[in-house]
């Protein structure tokens, strides 16, 4: 430990979490949700769809920020970041760890983001075309930047420590995570809060994923539209959450008799080096980052428990995943389980990364793991143990979460048990 108490070098743990997905407001709402196999997924309620290519999302349905900000404030913030600010107090009232004039200057936040406030950008500009520069709001500029989430958090909870944006498209979140207990690591704080968060479905966002022909097109079929590793997927389902962690040092976590849900022991992060938006055929990135991720874990291939797959629902992603894996477990690889919660939930972007992270963490506490749903018709390319009868009872020791991103970017969180 050095002079301030801060350790180096030394375990990260989980000790709280929050979460908002199209399954419900809070963790325990999200993860009953997925256990049941229920879809969150349906027609687009907050624009018209109609002329678009691709017309569902995951869209969360139930939140209302006034249950926690006043009028003025959520008129002044954007969705994205009240989201944040939700989950990060619903992770801090799990994790009981108090904020002091003593330890303030000692505690992070990591919030990441694929795309932030694009809807704001939206309305703004449309007020610009319509009704001129002077009814623009001065509030849009920090409304729609990406870091406002994580400063809105230090400014609600009042820490001082290290605090900025992550961006890496759809890993996002499993970089804001990983790089978050490296911080923790290297003694320059105690705790972090880190996780991701998003909220684009909105019609430039959905219109320009369909140009590109990611999205799924079964708009007559909403809630079988997200089917990773089916040989009848055609892209994946926008949508929109959130989730965050309140990372530690173990040894200030346990002097302070915190809850320890898991460590986080493990994080690879690497580029795929190949193209814009498709992975690299070879899997090379991915496998790299799940390598990584073990040995910096120091954890071998059999004391995998589960993998939480990436799986997008994309032919690309879920077969190039799949062979990932096989290249990272070898003879292993077809009796680890594996699953993608995003047939339940869709895409988030830049919040897959920690709401999958949630759910790693779930899995190690309570020993199930959620299903693969739409699972109908298996890829041959994709010939892994996708779970997909339903929820499975397993003791779960470790998880690897992938996440992975346009831009080629890759990141693989281990998470392991932690005795009492």
């Amino acid at each position: 430990m050095t002079e301030n108490g801060r350790g180096r070098g030394g375990r990260v743990v989980v000790t709280g979490m929050g979460a908002i997905s199209p399954l419900g407001t809070g963790v325990d709402a999200t993860w009953a949700g997925l256990l049941d196999g229920r879809n969150g997924i349906d027609r687009i309620r907050s624009f018209d769809p109609g002329p678009f290519a691709s017309q569902m999302a995951g869209e969360v349905q139930d939140f209302d920020p006034q249950t926690f900000m006043d009028r003025k404030h959520v008129q002044h913030t954007a969705r994205f970041t009240q989201f944040a600010l939700y989950a990060a107090q619903e992770a801090m009232e799990a994790s009981g760890l108090p904020i002091t004039d003593a330890n303030r200057h000692d505690v992070g936040v990591i919030i990441g983001s694929g795309i932030g406030g694009l809807p704001v950008t939206e309305e703004a500009h449309s007020t610009l075309l319509e009704r001129g520069p002077r009814r623009l709001s001065p509030f849009t500029s920090p409304m729609i930047l990406i870091d406002i989430a994580a400063g809105e958090i230090s400014i609600m909870l009042g820490i001082g420590g290290p605090n900025f944006a992550l961006v890496s498209a759809c890993a996002s979140g499993g970089h804001a995570i990983g790089e978050a207990a490296e911080i923790i690591r290297r003694g320059d704080a105690v705790a972090m809060l880190a996780g991701s968060t998003e909220s684009t479905i909105t019609p430039l966002a959905v219109g320009t994923f369909a140009a590109m022909r990611a999205l799924s097109q079964r708009n007559d079929d909403p809630t079988h539209a997200s089917r990773p590793f089916d040989r009848d997927r055609d892209g994946f389902v926008i949508a929109e959450g959130c989730a965050v962690l309140v990372l530690e040092d173990e040894g200030h976590a346990r002097r302070r008799g915190a809850p320890i849900l898991a460590e986080l022991a493990g994080y690879g992060a690497t580029a795929d080096a190949h193209h814009l938006t498709a992975p690299d055929p070879a899997g090379g990135g991915a496998y790299r980052a799940m390598a990584r991720a073990l040995e910096r874990a120091g954890l071998s291939t059999d004391e995998i428990s589960y993998v939480s797959a990436h799986g997008t629902s994309t032919p690309l992603n879920d077969a190039t995943e799949t062979l990932a894996i096989k290249q990272l477990f070898g003879e292993r690889a077809r009796r680890v389980p594996v699953s993608s919660v995003k047939s339940m939930i869709g895409h988030s972007l830049g919040a897959a990364g920690s709401l999958e992270a949630v759910v790693s963490v779930r899995a190690i506490q309570e020993g199930r793991i959620p299903p693969t749903i739409n699972l109908v018709t298996p890829d041959p390319a994709c010939d892994l143990d996708y779970v997909t009868e339903g929820a499975r009872a397993l003791t779960v020791d470790a998880v690897l979460s992938n996440s992975f991103g346009f831009g080629g970017h890759n990141s693989c969180l281990a998470f392991r048990r932690v005795e009492a």
